[in-house]
């Protein structure tokens, strides 16, 4: 009689096996808790046997528990199975796996290592982790982090469910769930720092800001471990689980912690109106190249998981991390489909950002494909329609996708509109006309997918490179802690340091910052696309010049809440940015439309100094915009001078020549508050031209039909 059951559906008495284990069935893949019991389904092909091991703390020396695995019963094709009745949810379990070790094939089979399961909800990771034990030889039970078994249907949503909110009423706040409250002056009680409740607390900050969606550096699980020098890897790009909240961003240290920890944050987070956006390392794993720790993966099923070079002992290494992930094998689409359905429909996550995006792409051997289908999966699959999708649509073997990544639904992190509005503003001869373009949708670069404005994220400062402070305030990094001699992170900022080189006591230099923040921002929120802006960058975060603080895990990269205070000014003048962005001031029913959406059907044309006379030469550094808010009966226009010296705009008159009765309501080169005001207490001007200051941004409106009257 064959012990091989075919039905993907589980009984609720699986035939047994032994007293205390069943044959279990191959599908679900992972830790699944049924009636009476748990089912385990792992992947392997060429594993010869498989251990499960259960535990009683995650830091025990030897398993409670081992239940050998018997391919000739608990096998169906590639799938080892086993159901072990009488276990309960949060159970910590592992895995060792047994087979050949051999390199040169591929194959790195090391049952001595204790591993995750790759579809595990929960990680327990032990006070005494240790990377190194999962490299070198030897038994590493003690020191192994472990899965966790996790009933989701456990947890009480109280009707939640994503919010699905436009793209175009959508501004993106990327931060890091540690740094935005560990700073001791952050204000939340010292067992929630760094947590996801400490984020909970915080969340008045991030309504009173303004903003409808934030962009969690990664959560999955990572190793803090995969960092050279003994430091810490601090952002988190480093997986060893597609499906674990990580443990240490959880104020609660039981099991399952973790994940309703994680769950109470987006339940809060949505009642204040607010998506949560994860940033997903689909590319890469913390097991690094072929001499780093077995975790999970490779000693599973190393060829499966892995992109390996001709030489099979190598790893190829498109993410510049030592390894890249077969994302297009059909065992490795299916991990990441079922990852991304899991984070919507059991965690009730908004969207996605997907880092190094392009590396989905590859095949098996590297090669780009047209239709990659992990990718297009993605896209088609009706669990996530309606899910945001943002690729970082590059990689770090050189292939640049921005604006011409795969699909019709993905929305992209455009890297041209950083590198162009910063070079703009910093001065560079031929940087005008490619900021234009920027500043409406980026046309020149996506024209031909006919898509709307906001398939461009428009961002100028993120996690990787400098703070917005440090743009305006260095030349050249300062990367010297992270123990590197300075060769990490990028040397092409594109930043300038107004004068000085770091901190300034010279108030006209911190004028000069302040004004080019705020131009900076103003651009970015006004500009059509979605806007993103990063964590602190509000208040002047600084990172003392460092452009790479992955391993800084410390007040260089913790949100200071001093600044709140320390920059008002430029907090307030962002609040009532982002207000008029999302027409916040207008009334519930015009918050459909945004800013920028009107523009779109009003432009009325590029000037100079002149009207109709913009001046697009390469060594011109000023121009402005017209545009009609039909809708709203108002015209705008937005002035941008980054000459040294003020210049005087004509403004645009009636079509008879009658002057228009102009409001201003931004002027960067003005100290607060006349630097912005609320939209309808915009002061009118008596001139018909305006003189924009040096290295200025100008914005200002008028009613159709309110005319100025004649002197």
């Amino acid at each position: 009689m064959s012990h091989t059951v075919t039905s993907t559906a589980l009984p609720l008495h699986p035939p047994a096996m032994t007293p205390d284990a069943q044959v279990g069935q191959s599908s679900p893949l992972g830790a699944t808790v049924v009636a009476g019991g748990v089912n385990f389904s792992l992947y392997s092909r060429d594993a010869s046997g498989i251990d499960l091991l259960l535990f009683n703390e995650d830091d025990d020396a030897r398993p409670a528990r081992v239940i050998p695995l018997d391919q000739s019963v608990n096998r169906t094709y590639h799938y080892w199975h086993v159901f072990v009745p009488g276990i309960p949810p949060g159970q910590i379990y592992g895995y060792r796996v047994h087979g050949p070790f051999d390199p040169s094939s591929g194959l790195r089979f090391d049952p001595t290592k204790v591993l995750l399961d790759p579809y595990g909800r929960g990680v327990a990771v032990p006070r005494g982790y240790s990377r190194d034990a999962a490299h070198e030889p030897g038994d590493n039970t003690a020191s192994a982090m472990k899965s966790v078994v996790i009933d989701p249907r456990l947890y009480d949503w109280e009707g939640d469910t994503p919010l699905r909110r436009p793209a175009s009423q959508t501004i993106v706040y990327e931060m890091h769930v540690k740094g935005f409250t560990r700073h001791p002056n952050s204000g939340v009680s010292e067992e929630t720092r760094g947590t996801f409740r400490g984020l909970i607390e915080k969340i008045p900050y991030l309504q009173d800001l303004g903003i409808t969606a934030v962009e969690l550096l990664p959560v999955f699980q990572f190793d803090p471990q995969d960092c050279p020098g003994g430091r810490v890897n601090y952002w988190g790009y480093a997986p060893v689980s597609f499906f674990a909240p990580h443990q240490a961003y959880s104020s609660r240290k039981d099991p399952a912690g973790p994940v309703d920890e994680f769950r109470d944050m987006v339940k809060a987070l949505h009642r204040a109106g607010i998506e949560v956006l994860l940033d997903v390392v689909f590319n890469h794993t913390a097991e690094g190249n072929s001499d780093g720790p077995a975790l999970c993966f490779r000693g599973i099923d190393n060829c499966a998981y892995y992109i390996l070079e001709q030489d099979r002992s190598c790893y190829s290494n498109y993410s510049g991390t030592g390894n890249t992930l077969n994302a297009n094998h059909h065992v490795v689409r299916r991990m990441i489909m079922n990852s991304l359905r899991y984070w919507v429909e059991e965690m009730h996550v908004d969207g996605f950002r997907f880092d190094l995006a392009s590396i989905l792409a590859r095949d098996s051997s590297g090669h780009v494909m047209s239709n990659p289908p992990v990718l297009l999966d993605i896209e088609s699959d009706p669990v996530l329609a309606g899910t945001k999708m943002i690729a970082e649509a590059w990689d770090a073997a050189g292939l640049y996708q921005v604006g011409s990544f795969v699909g019709d639904g993905w929305r992209e992190w455009n890297g041209r509109f950083r590198d162009d509005v910063r070079s703009f503003f910093r001065g560079d001869d031929g940087s005008l006309t490619h900021f234009a373009d920027r500043m409406l949708g980026s046309h020149e670069i996506y024209q031909h997918k006919e898509r709307e404005a906001e398939q461009s994220v428009n961002f100028v400062t993120c996690h990787d490179g400098f703070t917005l402070n440090d743009l305006v305030s260095y030349n050249q990094k300062h990367n010297e802690a992270n123990g590197e001699n300075n060769r990490d992170g990028g040397d092409d900022n594109k930043s300038w340091n107004c004068g000085v080189e770091g901190p300034s006591d010279d108030p006209e230099i911190e004028r000069l910052r302040t004004r080019q923040i705020k131009n900076f921002m103003t651009v970015t929120l006004l500009s059509l696309g979605l806007p993103m802006f990063a964590m602190g960058d509000e208040v002047r975060r600084s990172q003392n010049g460092n452009n790479n603080v992955y391993c800084q895990d410390n007040e260089e990269s913790w949100f200071d809440w001093s600044l709140l205070a320390k920059h008002a000014d430029v907090l307030r003048f962002v609040k009532l940015l982002i207000a008029r962005r999302t027409l916040r001031d207008l009334g519930p029913e015009r918050r459909r439309m945004t800013l920028v959406q009107l523009i779109l059907n009003g432009i009325k044309g590029w000037h100079g100094i002149k009207l109709g006379q913009p001046d697009w030469n390469d060594h011109s550094h000023s121009v402005a915009l017209s545009a009609v808010l039909p809708n709203d009966g108002m015209l705008v226009h937005l002035i941008f001078n980054v000459y040294w010296e003020p210049l005087d705009f004509e403004l645009p008159q009636a079509e008879a020549g009658t002057p228009i009765s102009w409001r201003r309501w931004i002027d960067t080169s003005r100290e607060s508050p006349d630097d912005i005001v609320p939209w309808r207490k915009a002061p009118k001007l008596a001139e018909h031209t305006y003189r924009a200051g040096p290295r200025s941004v100008v914005v200002l409106w008028a009613r159709l039909g309110d005319k100025a009257s004649r002197a």
